[in-house]
C-alpha cells in the first residue's frame, strides 16, 4: 500500500505528472475548466494516495496563486484534464481574476501598510500665534476636561491575548490566528506537515508558516 500524499506541493507535483496537459509547475499556466475537480476526483477514485479533501485543497492552492490568476485573461481558453480547450474566458471572468490578483498583491506586497491611518498633525503646531494668544484654561475647566477624558478612555477594551496553539488543535479546518507581521491575521488551517503549517487567509491567499507562528484566542 502506497503512502498517502498529504503535502499540497506533493499533490500538485503528482497532478502535473498525471495530467501534464492541464497542470504545470513552471512556465505558462493553462486556465482550468469550471468543475474540473469532479473530473479529477473520478480519475483518481481508485488512487488511495490522494484523498478528495487533499485534492480540493491542492486545487484551491493552485488556482489562487498569482501565477495562475495572471493567466485568466480575455480570449484565453480553459482546458479539461487532457489539455483540450473547452471554454473561452469572458470579460467577467477576466475582470474577477484581475481584481482578485490586485487585491492579493496590495495586501501582501509593498502596500501592506497603506491601510494604516496616518496620524493627524497637532493643530497647535500649525498656528503658533493662535497658541500663544489663546486664553489659558481655568483650573476648574482643566480638571473637568481630565475627568471627561478619563471617563472616555476607561471603557477601552483590553487587547485580545493570544496563546500558542496546542498540537492537538493543529488540524485542517480549524480557525486560527497567524502572525505574519505586527498584527495577527485570521486564517484557516489547510495543511499540516510536521512543524510546517499551511493556512488560508481571508483574502484567499495560502501561506506556509511554522506552528510557532500559529495562535488561538
Amino acid at each position: 500500500m502506497e503512502t498517502k500524499r498529504t503535502s499540497t506541493k506533493e499533490i500538485i507535483a503528482y497532478l502535473v505528472e498525471k495530467f501534464p496537459g492541464c497542470f504545470s509547475l513552471e512556465g505558462p499556466v493553462k486556465p482550468l475548466k469550471v468543475g474540473i475537480f469532479q473530473e479529477l476526483a473520478e480519475q483518481l477514485a481508485d488512487d488511495e494516495t490522494v484523498s478528495k479533501t487533499r485534492l480540493r485543497q491542492a486545487l484551491r492552492h493552485y488556482t489562487s496563486s498569482w501565477r495562475y490568476l495572471k493567466a485568466i485573461k480575455l480570449g484565453a481558453f480553459r482546458v479539461d484534464i487532457t489539455g483540450t480547450e473547452v471554454a473561452e474566458i469572458d470579460q467577467a471572468q477576466a475582470d474577477y481574476a484581475s481584481k482578485t490578483l490586485k487585491e492579493s498583491q496590495e495586501k501582501f506586497g509593498n502596500k501592506i501598510n497603506k491601510d494604516k491611518p496616518a496620524k493627524k498633525p497637532y493643530k497647535g503646531n500649525n498656528n503658533a500665534s493662535e497658541k500663544t494668544t489663546s486664553k489659558q484654561p481655568k483650573p476648574k475647566d482643566t480638571e473637568k476636561f481630565k475627568s471627561v477624558k478619563a471617563k472616555k478612555t476607561a471603557p477601552a477594551k483590553p487587547a485580545v491575548k493570544l496563546k500558542p496553539i496546542e498540537d492537538s488543535a493543529l488540524t485542517v479546518g480549524n480557525k486560527v490566528k497567524v502572525q505574519l507581521g505586527n498584527s495577527p491575521l485570521d486564517a484557516i488551517i489547510t495543511e499540516v506537515a510536521g512543524k510546517d503549517v499551511s493556512v488560508q487567509l481571508n483574502s484567499g491567499m495560502v501561506v506556509k508558516t511554522q506552528a510557532k507562528n500559529i495562535f488561538t484566542e
